[in-house]
Protein backbone atom coordinates (compact mmCIF):
# COMPACT_ATOMS: atom_id res chain seq x y z
CA UNK A 1 0.00 0.00 0.00
CA UNK A 2 1.49 3.44 -0.92
CA UNK A 3 0.88 6.27 0.80
CA UNK A 4 0.37 9.61 -0.81
CA UNK A 5 2.37 12.47 0.27
CA UNK A 6 1.59 15.72 0.87
CA UNK A 7 3.56 17.87 -0.97
CA UNK A 8 1.95 21.38 -0.23
CA UNK A 9 3.55 23.42 2.62
CA UNK A 10 0.70 24.63 4.74
CA UNK A 11 1.73 27.39 7.22
CA UNK A 12 5.43 28.24 5.78
CA UNK A 13 5.68 31.01 8.73
CA UNK A 14 5.52 27.95 11.57
CA UNK A 15 9.12 26.90 12.87
CA UNK A 16 10.01 23.29 11.72
CA UNK A 17 9.03 22.15 15.32
CA UNK A 18 5.74 23.76 15.30
CA UNK A 19 4.84 22.57 11.44
CA UNK A 20 5.80 19.32 12.97
CA UNK A 21 3.95 19.20 15.85
CA UNK A 22 0.80 20.36 13.85
CA UNK A 23 1.71 17.49 11.29
CA UNK A 24 1.86 14.59 14.29
CA UNK A 25 -1.27 15.83 15.99
CA UNK A 26 -3.04 16.00 12.94
CA UNK A 27 -2.19 12.24 12.08
CA UNK A 28 -3.53 11.61 15.25
CA UNK A 29 0.07 9.79 16.76
CA UNK A 30 1.64 10.90 20.17
CA UNK A 31 5.24 11.19 20.68
CA UNK A 32 5.38 7.26 21.69
CA UNK A 33 3.49 6.66 18.67
CA UNK A 34 5.78 8.09 16.79
CA UNK A 35 9.04 6.60 18.85
CA UNK A 36 7.63 2.94 18.16
CA UNK A 37 6.81 3.83 14.19
CA UNK A 38 10.33 4.92 13.50
CA UNK A 39 12.16 1.88 15.27
CA UNK A 40 13.00 4.35 18.26
CA UNK A 41 15.22 6.39 15.37
CA UNK A 42 12.90 9.02 16.92
CA UNK A 43 13.17 9.03 20.42
CA UNK A 44 9.61 10.60 22.12
CA UNK A 45 12.00 12.86 24.15
CA UNK A 46 13.81 14.41 21.34
CA UNK A 47 10.76 14.51 19.50
CA UNK A 48 9.57 16.82 22.09
CA UNK A 49 12.59 18.81 22.14
CA UNK A 50 12.19 19.67 18.23
CA UNK A 51 8.62 20.16 18.91
CA UNK A 52 8.75 22.58 21.19
CA UNK A 53 11.76 24.62 19.35
CA UNK A 54 15.11 23.20 21.35
CA UNK A 55 16.47 21.16 18.92
CA UNK A 56 15.70 23.66 15.40
CA UNK A 57 18.56 21.41 13.24
CA UNK A 58 17.71 17.87 13.73
CA UNK A 59 19.75 15.44 11.52
CA UNK A 60 18.55 14.95 7.86
CA UNK A 61 17.85 10.95 8.31
CA UNK A 62 15.30 11.89 11.69
CA UNK A 63 13.88 14.79 9.11
CA UNK A 64 13.59 11.58 6.39
CA UNK A 65 12.11 9.14 9.20
CA UNK A 66 9.41 11.76 10.52
CA UNK A 67 8.96 12.63 6.79
CA UNK A 68 8.36 9.50 5.38
CA UNK A 69 6.15 8.35 8.20
CA UNK A 70 4.07 11.66 8.73
CA UNK A 71 3.79 11.44 4.85
CA UNK A 72 5.26 14.84 4.41
CA UNK A 73 7.51 16.34 1.62
CA UNK A 74 11.20 15.64 2.81
CA UNK A 75 12.52 18.79 1.01
CA UNK A 76 10.38 20.73 2.89
CA UNK A 77 11.33 19.79 6.50
CA UNK A 78 14.81 20.37 5.05
CA UNK A 79 14.37 24.11 4.06
CA UNK A 80 12.82 24.14 7.54
CA UNK A 81 15.90 22.87 9.14
CA UNK A 82 17.65 25.36 7.46
CA UNK A 83 19.38 22.53 5.71
CA UNK A 84 18.53 23.92 1.83
CA UNK A 85 17.16 27.21 0.66
CA UNK A 86 13.89 28.04 -0.73
CA UNK A 87 13.93 28.16 -4.54
CA UNK A 88 12.91 31.25 -4.42
CA UNK A 89 15.27 33.15 -2.06
CA UNK A 90 18.81 31.16 -4.31
CA UNK A 91 20.29 33.02 -6.53
CA UNK A 92 19.66 32.05 -9.85
CA UNK A 93 23.07 30.74 -10.66
CA UNK A 94 23.16 28.76 -7.87
CA UNK A 95 22.58 25.05 -8.42
CA UNK A 96 20.71 23.27 -5.90
CA UNK A 97 22.86 20.03 -4.90
CA UNK A 98 25.40 22.72 -3.87
CA UNK A 99 23.83 25.17 -2.14
CA UNK A 100 22.88 22.17 0.07
CA UNK A 101 26.30 20.72 0.22
CA UNK A 102 28.33 23.74 0.49
CA UNK A 103 26.15 26.20 2.19
CA UNK A 104 27.71 25.89 5.85
CA UNK A 105 31.21 26.39 4.29
CA UNK A 106 31.02 30.06 3.08
CA UNK A 107 33.20 29.46 -0.22
CA UNK A 108 33.93 31.98 -2.37
CA UNK A 109 32.97 31.03 -5.82
CA UNK A 110 36.82 30.08 -7.03
CA UNK A 111 36.81 27.86 -3.98
CA UNK A 112 33.66 26.17 -5.14
CA UNK A 113 34.59 25.16 -8.58
CA UNK A 114 38.11 23.96 -7.15
CA UNK A 115 36.24 21.43 -4.83
CA UNK A 116 33.99 20.57 -7.88
CA UNK A 117 36.89 20.61 -10.30
CA UNK A 118 38.43 18.11 -7.35
CA UNK A 119 35.24 15.63 -7.05
CA UNK A 120 35.25 15.35 -10.94
CA UNK A 121 38.75 14.19 -10.70
CA UNK A 122 38.14 11.75 -7.82
CA UNK A 123 34.96 10.07 -9.96
CA UNK A 124 37.28 9.83 -13.11
CA UNK A 125 40.17 8.23 -11.30
CA UNK A 126 37.68 5.34 -9.93
CA UNK A 127 36.06 5.07 -13.08
CA UNK A 128 36.75 1.80 -14.18
CA UNK A 129 38.81 1.56 -17.51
Amino acid sequence: MERQIDRKQESPSLSLGKYLASVRTGRGLSLRAVEEATDKLVSNAYLSQIENDRIQKPSPNILHALAELYAVDYAGLMERAGYIIPAQARKTESRHGRVATFSDQNLTPEEEAELIEYLQFLRHKKAPG
